[in-house]
């Protein structure tokens, strides 16, 4: 069997290994390390949770994701309907800075907009309403607000990572530049990049992460 070959029956593999994800209908496809996902699920929470499984699989390098979201008659819900389930998610919970966030709906596909302090917060309100029923897609696009006196954010990133027993400070720099950060070097897994990239994000001041960093 090719690498590829393997690497595609690994996915599919990791796919139906998922009970979260129906994959009787998802394609999975591998070109030199890059994984395209096709086909339909039932939810975007399903669509979102095979992204993610397919990234789990080692050797895979990127994912092109072309999922469908085909919602059963059953799931589907009117554009207000969503929106009110959406405030009141947001409402209930405590990371989410109340009235930050607003919400709009056009034929299931919710847009986030507003702004808050932290990425963990901009990243909470999009799990919130991930899941809803009638969610077809969701793009993010609330804003990060800068924080004052962010000059060293570099290096304090630096020294976050280096508290870390999973890095070696030799192999990973960091740069930035107005709260923008871009992260270069090589870790050995994909839970490690993802892990640096939360320590990035975890920094105030920063609203932009750049990760380049390649497992090796």
């Amino acid at each position: 069997m090719s690498p590829d070959g393997k690497l595609q029956h690994q996915v599919m593999a990791e796919l139906s290994w998922d009970p979260s994800i129906d994959a009787a209908h998802i394609g999975v496809t591998a070109d030199n390390g890059v994984i395209t996902l096709s086909g339909h699920v039932g939810s975007f929470a399903q669509k979102r949770a095979a992204e993610e499984a397919a990234r789990r699989v080692k050797g895979v390098e990127a994912v092109a994701e072309e999922i469908e979201v085909r919602l059963p008659f059953e799931a589907k819900r009117a554009d207000d309907q969503i929106a009110a389930a959406a405030l009141e998610r947001l409402s209930w919970d405590p990371t989410v800075p109340r009235h930050a966030v607003q919400v709009t709906v056009d034929a299931g596909w919710v847009t986030l907009t507003g702004q808050v302090e932290w990425h963990y917060q901009r990243q909470a309100a999009e799990e919130d309403v991930r899941g809803l029923a009638g969610v077809v897609a969701v793009s993010n696009d609330i804003m990060i607000a800068p924080k004052v006196n962010c000059r060293n954010i570099s290096d304090d990133i630096m020294h976050a990572l280096h508290r870390s027993w999973f890095f070696d400070p030799k192999t990973i720099s960091v740069s930035g530049e107005d709260g923008h950060i871009r992260l270069i070097g090589t870790v050995h897994t994909p839970h490690e990049r993802k892990v640096a990239a939360a320590t990035a994000w975890a920094a105030p001041g920063v609203i932009d992460v750049k990760n380049e960093l390649r497992v090796v």
